[in-house]
């Protein structure tokens, strides 16, 4: 409620700011303060009750219990609210009100702002029962989520700057999208072939010579240190263009490609898997991590899931346009499905099984944010990312005695030599293998 003097008085400011959670709004002109028992009793005790006039529409409110978390219309945002935790129940009850989606601290006011919609209400009623009094009656038009607008770009970002013969780039992405290449592929080698003729700026890239190719790389390989992936990946940019777009295949014949180093992907035990999830409150969160584990999805995949994927009658989902545009089914998992039935409850996606705040997907960002945080909360092997849960998965099935073959199908590898690099991390058996050197007498 706003409260204002009649007149004006030198010390109303000192005597206003000891009513509990009062805050001044310059847009209003007033203090603001919750509309509760205790800020009626504090008014009483500093000014008098002889010198106190409610207006009309705005009577004393009734003493509301210490043990509820207060929720109130916010005094100048009609699609906000304001929720107040007091003291007694902040260790029990604050991380519950913290994944409010959409959640923001008022620091001045000392509440926590969350959006006026069906959404909130919902998750209210739903991990706060009978703790909560709401102190209005509310509306029947509210909208089921909030209307965040789309992010614009930041003025100062900036694109890539343009080489002097940009024209070839254009015809190398020309070339890329009739190959129906994907637009992660088609900007990253782009990148790659513009940095390489902006290197040679003064020349036309039909004049680049083979030797000033192998020249680029070296210099790169020892002033930059790329790796091995994104070497083959500019090798490979640039024998597209020379190759597809300008018929010069012979000066990219037989480039000299990086020998691949045999690295084993890093794998979660399946404590980390339950530490990691333990972490994660946020039950969208959680049935993120789940699901990617579950089935073992990629992180574009699982962000790519339509809700008319989910089929529980077969216990499977359906991946649309994996990686090298292939479709394949992979498993539903009933814990994860159990996980899904009540996010749906709450949350009501319309079209993706994730969605963000303004109804499209979910950001990949979010994503590995989510991960971050529930892996530093843990504290599984720090050197783990999202796709570490796609790797467990494989790892995991092939401990517990699952075909390699079925394992390389639920991943969704075009060869079996991918899905064999599993072999090379599993535990199974290795229990039952001793060193030669516990045989020795010595």
């Amino acid at each position: 409620m706003a409260v204002r003097p009649e007149s004006f008085d030198t010390s109303f400011p000192i005597l206003i700011r000891q009513v509990p959670r009062a805050w001044w709004n310059p847009d209003l002109r007033a203090w603001i303060a919750p509309r509760e028992g205790r800020t009626v009793e504090a008014l009483k005790r500093l000014f008098g009750t002889d010198n106190l006039v409610f207006e009309k529409e705005h009577e004393a409110p009734a003493e509301i219990p210490a043990d509820k978390i207060i929720v109130s219309r916010h005094a100048d945002k009609f699609d906000t609210l304001n929720i107040f935790v007091p003291p007694l129940l902040v260790p029990q009850h604050l991380a519950t009100v913290k994944n409010i989606h959409g959640r923001r601290w008022n620091a001045a006011q000392k509440t926590w702002e969350v959006p006026y919609t069906r959404l909130t209400l919902r998750f209210l009623e739903q991990y706060l029962p009978g703790i909560v009094h709401l102190t209005f009656k509310p509306d029947e038009n509210i909208p089921e989520q909030s209307a965040y607008p789309v992010r614009q770009a930041l003025p100062w970002k900036e694109g890539p700057v343009p080489a002097k013969y940009e024209a070839a780039v254009t015809a190398l992405e020309e070339v890329l999208l009739l190959k129906r290449y994907s637009w992660r592929t088609i900007k990253a080698y782009k990148n790659c072939f513009r940095q390489f003729i902006r290197h040679y700026d003064d020349i036309k890239p039909r004049q680049i010579t083979r030797k000033q190719i192998d020249q680029y790389v070296v210099g790169l390989i020892k002033e930059r240190h790329i790796s091995e992936s994104h070497q083959n990946q500019i090798l490979s940019a640039i024998k597209m263009f020379y190759a597809e777009v300008v018929g010069q295949e012979e000066k990219v014949l037989n480039i000299i490609r990086p020998k691949r180093s045999q690295k084993l992907p890093q794998v979660l035990t399946e404590e980390e898997v339950i530490r990691l999830l333990q972490a994660t409150d946020n039950l969208k969160h959680r049935c993120i991590l789940m699901l990617i584990y579950a089935a073992g999805l990629r992180l574009s995949e699982v962000l790519n899931l339509r809700i008319a994927d989910l089929q529980p009658g077969q216990r499977r989902i359906f991946i649309r346009g994996g990686k090298g545009k292939k479709d394949r089914c992979t498993l539903l998992s009933d814990k994860a499905l159990l996980a899904l039935q009540e996010y749906f409850r709450l949350y009501k996606p319309v079209e993706w099984v994730f969605e963000g705040p303004n109804g499209g997907q979910y950001a990949e960002r979010s994503v590995q944010n989510i991960f971050t945080k529930a892996k530093q909360i843990s504290g599984i092997n720090p050197y783990a990312t999202v796709h570490t849960l796609r790797h467990s998965f494989a790892t995991h099935l092939l401990e517990k005695g699952v075909d390699l073959r079925y394992i390389q199908e639920l991943l969704g590898h075009e060869s079996s030599k991918t899905t064999e690099i599993y072999t090379h991390i599993t535990h199974k058996g290795m229990d039952r293998i001793k060193s030669p050197l516990d045989d020795l007498e010595f």
